[in-house]
C-alpha cells in the first residue's frame, strides 16, 4: 500500500529505520497491536468463559457483515484499500463461519472491547490530536468515510487481522494439545 500510494507515513514521527519499504514503527505495530488485542480477548474469556452470542445472532451478524462487505467490494472495485480490506473480511468471516463458529460467537463480543483502544490508538495515528497525522490515507483509494479520523475500512482490517490470527492460533493449539 505504501508503494501504491494508498497510505504513507509522516517522516517527522519516524526514527528512520526501514525494512522492505516499511518503517520499523509499522513492523512493531503489526506485532504489538495483534498481541495486545488478542491478550484482551483471552483475558476477557478467562474471566467470563461462558459468555458468547446466541447462535442465531452470530449467524445473522455474519451474514449481514458479509453482505455489506460484498456490496462494498462490488461497488468499489477501483478503490484498492477498500477492495483488499473488505475482501479479507469476507474471507475471514466465511472461514470463521464454516470452521470456527463457536470462536466467532465469542470474538464478536471481545471485538467490541478491542475497538475501544483501537479507536484511541488509530485516532492518534490518523490525526486526532495533530494537524499532521502519523499515518495518512489516500482518500481516492478508500470510501472516504471516516469514524473520527479513521477510515471505516480499518475496522474491517482490524477484524480480519485479529480474527484471522485467532483462528490460526486456535487451529495450531488444537494440533498441539
Amino acid at each position: 500500500f505504501t508503494e501504491a500510494g494508498v497510505w504513507g507515513f509522516n517522516p517527522d514521527y519516524l526514527i528512520g529505520i526501514g525494512l522492505f519499504g516499511l518503517p520499523l514503527e509499522e513492523w512493531l505495530f503489526f506485532l504489538i497491536i495483534p498481541f495486545c488485542s488478542l491478550f484482551t480477548h483471552f483475558a476477557f474469556f478467562y474471566a467470563f468463559p461462558n459468555i458468547r452470542l446466541h447462535r442465531k445472532l452470530t449467524t445473522f451478524l455474519t451474514f449481514l457483515v458479509l453482505l455489506i462487505a460484498l456490496l462494498l467490494i462490488v461497488f468499489n472495485l477501483g478503490k484498492l484499500y477498500t477492495l483488499v480490506n473488505f475482501s479479507a473480511l469476507v474471507l475471514v468471516l466465511a472461514l470463521g463461519g464454516i470452521y470456527k463458529f463457536e470462536l466467532l460467537q465469542q470474538f464478536y463480543i471481545s471485538f467490541l472491547l478491542i475497538l475501544i483502544p483501537f479507536f484511541i490508538v488509530n485516532g492518534v495515528l490518523t490525526g486526532a490530536l495533530t494537524d499532521m497525522p502519523v499515518v495518512w490515507y489516500n482518500n481516492s483509494e478508500t470510501l472516504g468515510i471516516r469514524l473520527y479520523t479513521i477510515p471505516v475500512e480499518d475496522i474491517g482490517y482490524c477484524f480480519s487481522m485479529l480474527f484471522g490470527n485467532l483462528m490460526i492460533f486456535e487451529h495450531l493449539k488444537s494440533k498441539l494439545i
